[in-house]
């Protein structure tokens, strides 16, 4: 497998990220994955707001979160059925400007991959727009996927043998998350600029729709649900 993240100019708000990415990805073949970060989707809906104040920031993620709890350090939020910090809302080189995340994330995979294909005359291909994500008791941000098109993101192992034979019980390989970590560590998350990165060779299995629930696990057989709960993080927001 091998990755390779473009460095570009600063993507500006409602530009065309189609023709971006044209101008800065020279080549995309078939069986290729596009990694897309989600700041210049963000900024390609024109999704920003100018920055006020500190408590104009703290309304935005109780609107934009299904669920929410404050800490010492961030809110804790869930989201297009991810935790993240603070609903995705991202003040880091945005220019005084606050940016939402989209709530439609895999439309926005779907449209790239569709106009993608088209442009490059491709059959397979997959997109990943990738957000930061902090993993509990560890130190540091990783990629995530936010969202992907074109490719099976979860691969289901039960079933299948061990080196020893024994079969797997329980196994599934989180394929989008772990290829969004891979990628962002190519991309950067300070001034690299590199909001692009291209994947070759890829270990997964193309499809011409993406099933998006099928990296969604149910918060209450979720391995954390128990901190969850006694977190009050479960507790949706009221209407």
């Amino acid at each position: 497998m091998q990755l390779n993240a473009y460095r570009t100019s600063v993507f500006k708000e409602k530009e065309d990220l189609i023709s971006f990415i044209r101008r800065y990805v020279p080549v995309l073949n078939d069986g290729d994955i596009l990694v897309v970060s989600s700041k210049i989707v963000c900024l390609w809906k024109g999704l920003s707001v100018p920055y006020k104040s500190k408590k104009q920031k703290e309304d935005l993620i109780r609107r934009e979160s299904e669920a929410f709890l404050k800490t010492k350090l961030a809110w804790l939020t869930i989201k297009n059925a991810m935790v993240m910090t603070n609903a995705g809302i991202d003040e880091s080189n945005a220019n005084g400007k606050l940016l939402l995340l989209p709530r439609d994330l895999y439309a926005c995979a779907a449209q790239l991959r569709r106009e993608l294909c088209r442009i490059y005359r491709l059959r397979r291909l997959g997109v990943i727009i990738t957000d930061s994500l902090i993993l509990p008791l560890r130190a540091g941000v990783i990629g995530a996927a936010a969202a992907y098109a074109g490719f099976h993101g979860v691969r289901d192992e039960r079933g299948k043998k061990d080196i020893f034979g024994k079969p797997l019980q329980t196994t599934f390989v989180n394929l989008a998350d772990a290829l969004a970590a891979a990628a962002a560590a190519n991309m950067g998350e300070r001034n690299e600029r590199k909001p692009l990165c291209r994947i070759e060779g890829a270990p997964v299995k193309f499809v011409n729709k993406t099933d998006e629930t099928e990296i969604v696990y149910p918060p209450e057989q979720d391995l954390y649900a128990p901190l969850f709960q006694a977190a009050g993080l479960m507790q949706r927001r009221k209407k």
